[in-house]
Formats: structure tokens, C-alpha cells, sequence
């Protein structure tokens, strides 16, 4: 009876959502307990350090729980929503029901267990030999229970309580749970939280757990540390961490406030970080007079090609650099830190920085070299309205080698741009205004723009720099050159 019941209960886990992502984000759930679901269904929003992705659910069947609320970090490989797929079948009793009624008389060990917690693989106890306690390995009646519970949670039997002192029984079950790691026993984390333990120098056997079945959680690695910290200045220097806890203490809920730096947002602050301190930068400006080119933006949206497509002032720049890149082709490449090789790319994958309210992502144009001018124009429509929406998907940010961003609609002249990470050249773009020009041999008020243009010194010298750079003026000056010079 109670191996049918666990055998229709499914754990959906966290997938990978990126590429070799640890952790994401839940940001809603679209389905509560006791909702039916099918195969292909999307149960849930989250977030990742790269973008916001549906999840669909692999099964058909009834929600039995929730394992995280919204807002919560979870690991990939985590288990967060249980289904019942056995029919009705499945649909438990109250849990507080059954171990009073009819606790099984051969188990009487369980029975003092209140406790109904949601096991990886297992779903909501329905009776009290269902929930496993801590013994020791000796106890050879629980070695079948022990090898279930092993293949389905993915690590080794939790130490035993049974096996700690007569004293200790008394004890908090925080201090039992601690006390058993000490006993021989591997302390039982998940990957991520182990490579965490590990690079902030934490002894996992010193680490109390407070996850489901004494599982350590980052949060018990970070209060590990936390706990570490006071000790020191005892001995030496006393006002530091005074100064320190003073720091903490002083933050003005009411005048400031914290926000968490966590999916894109600290995926963009640690690739920028890496890319400035990695690449060398170099950037160039150039202004250059657009007053043609804004005329012929307002000639295209009057052509019936283009009718129902985005046309604006960014589509010719596009098309500007990816001339520019054809004329110049060594500027598309990518630096092979491993080989200590240059890699010259035959394709033109083309980022569009977009700014939204998850943080500043950058996806790209597949092939954005062998489109036409009205294609371009589809694509660059579909990835703007996409990256408004939420909706970029991972792989739309993957595989970039040159991008464009455009800090004129935000009335800012020029800047120096900062190279995605893999990328070997970034061009910004200015605000495009009137101002007083020399044309044909008097000042006129003319559409001018200022355009910088940053690459990595390594593989881009200041001659090609200049010459990619030159060309996208030129081309936007005179923007005939798009068809003498394609």
C-alpha cells in the first residue's frame, strides 16, 4: 500500500535551464495544490542569472505540494513541486490523521515523529513508518528503507540520533543534528553547497543543518561563517569589529534601501568585471553629420516593403557596421585565452543591448551578416519586443561577436562602452540632434551623432579599430555606400 502511494507521487526538479547554471530563481508559480496538470504544461516562472524561462512539467497529474514559495533561490537538481500522476487514488489523508489512528504496531520507533516533511521522491507522509528516523547504521531492520531513501535523495543515509550519547537525547534537535556528522558520517549538501563550503573554508562536519532530513543548506554554510567571525578579535584587535558591527547596525531603513544583487543583474556585474579587467580596452569616438540617413529612415517607413516593420535610426547603424565588418573581417573574433589563439569568425552574430527591468541583457541576431535590410528590420522588431516582454531565452544571448548599444534614446551624447564578454568589439551610439555644421561650405544646423567604438586591444589594433569605425561614419554620412560598397 504505501509503495503504490509513493510510486504516484513525482518530484519535478529544478532542470538547467543555461548552460551549466547552479541555482535559479522562482518567480511565480502558476499552478497551487490540488490543481490538475498535464504534460507541457508550464507550472512555473524562474529566473536565472541569464534570463527569465517557463517551466513545463513532464507528467500529467494532480499537484500534491509546493516545495519553495515565490522569491526563493533554489538549487538545480531540487526538487520543487510534487504531483500525485496515480489518479485519485493518490489524494492522502491528513497527514495528522493517520500515524494517530493506526500507527503500525511493528514500527513503533516513528510513531513519536510529528513531524510531515516533504521527502525528495517520497511526497506527504501518509503513516509514521513512512518517515525514516536518524539511526545508526548498525540497525540492520532499516537497511532496505535506508537503500530507497538513498537512490531517490541522491546522497548517503543521515547519521544516526540513535547512536548519540543518552545525554544528548535530551538535547535541542539542532545539536542531535550536529552531532551526527562527527560520528563518521558524510554530512549530507548538495554540490553547490559543498563548492561553497569549500571556497569560504567551511568544515562541513562543523556545520549545524537546518534543511529537510539534516540536509546543510547555503544558509547554514553562511551562518557557519557568520558564527566563525566574532572569534578572532579577541584575542588581537578588539575595536575593528566593533567598528564593523557599528557599520551594520548604522543602515537607515527609513532613508536607504537594499536591493539583493541576484539573477541578471549579478550575471552582468560579474561578466562586466571580468571582461573589464580581462580584455584590454581601447575606444575610439568619431561625430559624424546623419542628416541623409535620418532621411532616408523616413523614406523606408513610407516604403510598402517595410510596411508593419520597426524603422528606425538603429536598423541603418546595424546595417552600417555589419558593411563595416564585411570590409574588415578581422575585427569579428574572439580571443582563445587556452590555445593563445586568435578566432576570426566568418559569421556575424549581432548584439542589441537592451535595457529591462530585470537588468541589462544583450541577445543577439543569428547570421545577422546574410539578411537583408527588410529581415534586419524583423529581427531587430522581435528582439526588442521580446526583451520588453521577459521572454529572451538563454541560448538568444549565447554566441555574440559584436554588439551595438544605443545610449542616445536616453539623450546621452557618446560613452565608452564596455565589451561583452567573448566579443571583440562594441559600438555605442550617441543622441542624434541638431547642431551647427559645416555643410558645402557654410554652418547649417545638420543631425549629428557622436559614435564610439570600444575593441579588445589583443585582437583588434588601433589601425583596424580605426578603419571599422571610419567606415560606420561614412556609411552613415552617405549612406549610399550601402549599396557601392555591399
Amino acid at each position: 500500500m504505501t509503495t503504490m502511494t509513493e510510486a504516484s507521487v513525482r518530484e519535478f526538479k529544478m532542470p538547467d535551464v543555461g548552460e551549466g547554471l547552479t541555482e535559479a530563481e522562482i518567480l511565480k508559480w502558476y499552478v497551487q495544490p490540488g490543481d490538475t496538470v498535464t504534460d507541457g504544461q508550464v507550472v512555473c516562472e524562474v529566473e536565472t542569472a541569464k534570463a527569465a524561462v517557463e517551466l513545463p512539467i513532464p507528467y500529467d497529474g494532480v499537484v500534491r505540494d509546493l516545495h519553495f514559495p515565490e522569491g526563493t533561490t533554489v538549487d538545480v537538481g531540487t526538487a520543487i513541486i510534487s504531483v500525485d500522476v496515480g489518479g485519485g487514488s493518490a489524494a492522502p489523508a491528513p497527514a495528522a490523521e493517520q500515524p494517530a489512528a493506526a500507527a503500525p504496531a511493528e514500527e513503533p520507533k516513528a510513531a513519536g515523529s510529528g513531524r510531515q516533511p516533504v521527502l525528495v521522491g517520497y511526497g506527504v507522509a501518509t503513516s509514521s513508518t513512512r518517515r525514516r528516523p536518524r539511526k545508526g547504521p548498525e540497525v540492520p531492520v532499516q537497511q532496505a528503507s535506508t537503500a530507497i531513501q538513498t537512490e531517490l535523495n541522491g546522497h548517503a543515509p543521515a547519521a544516526p540520533a540513535a547512536s548519540a550519547p543518552a545525554a544528548s537525547a535530551a538535547s535541542a534537535p539542532a545539536s542531535a543534528a550536529a552531532a551526527a556528522p562527527a560520528g563518521g558520517e558524510r554530512p549530507l549538501a548538495k554540490p553547490p553547497v559543498r563548492k561553497l563550503a569549500k571556497d569560504l573554508g567551511v568544515d562541513l562536519t562543523t556545520v549545524v543543518p537546518t534543511g529537510p532530513d539534516g540536509i546543510i543548506t547555503r544558509e547554514d554554510v553562511h551562518a557557519a561563517v557568520a558564527a566563525a567571525v566574532p572569534a578572532p578579535p579577541e584575542p588581537q584587535v578588539a575595536p575593528a569589529p566593533a567598528v564593523a558591527a557599528q557599520a551594520a547596525g548604522s543602515y537607515d531603513t527609513a532613508r536607504e534601501t537594499r536591493i539583493p544583487v541576484k539573477g541578471v543583474r549579478k550575471a552582468t556585474a560579474a561578466a562586466m568585471v571580468g571582461s573589464a579587467f580581462t580584455a584590454p580596452h581601447v575606444t575610439e569616438f568619431v561625430t559624424v553629420d546623419v542628416t541623409r540617413t535620418m532621411k532616408l529612415v523616413e523614406e523606408l517607413k513610407a516604403d510598402k516593403e517595410f510596411a508593419g516593420l520597426r524603422v528606425n535610426p538603429l536598423l541603418l547603424i546595424a546595417k552600417a557596421l555589419l558593411v563595416a565588418i564585411r570590409r574588415n573581417p578581422d575585427v569579428n573574433a574572439s580571443w582563445d585565452e587556452a590555445a593563445q589563439e586568435i578566432v576570426v569568425k566568418h559569421y556575424v552574430n549581432l548584439g542589441i543591448a537592451a535595457a529591462t527591468p530585470r537588468g541589462l541583457i544583450v541577445p543577439n541576431i543569428k547570421d545577422a551578416h546574410a539578411k537583408t535590410l527588410p529581415q534586419l528590420a524583423e529581427s531587430l522588431g522581435e528582439l526588442v519586443s521580446t526583451a520588453r516582454d521577459g521572454k529572451t531565452s538563454p541560448a538568444a544571448m549565447q554566441g555574440g561577436t559584436v554588439t551595438i548599444t544605443n545610449v542616445g534614446v536616453f539623450g546621452v551624447d557618446t560613452g565608452t562602452p564596455i565589451l561583452n564578454p567573448g566579443e571583440s568589439a562594441i559600438l555605442a551610439v550617441g543622441a542624434i540632434k541638431p547642431q551647427p555644421w559645416v555643410h558645402k561650405g557654410k554652418v547649417k544646423p545638420r543631425q549629428v551623432t557622436t559614435l564610439a567604438l570600444s575593441f579588445d586591444h589583443r585582437l583588434v589594433d588601433g589601425e583596424l579599430g580605426s578603419k571599422v569605425l571610419a567606415d560606420v561614419a561614412a556609411i552613415l554620412e552617405q549612406p549610399k555606400r550601402l549599396i557601392t560598397w555591399a
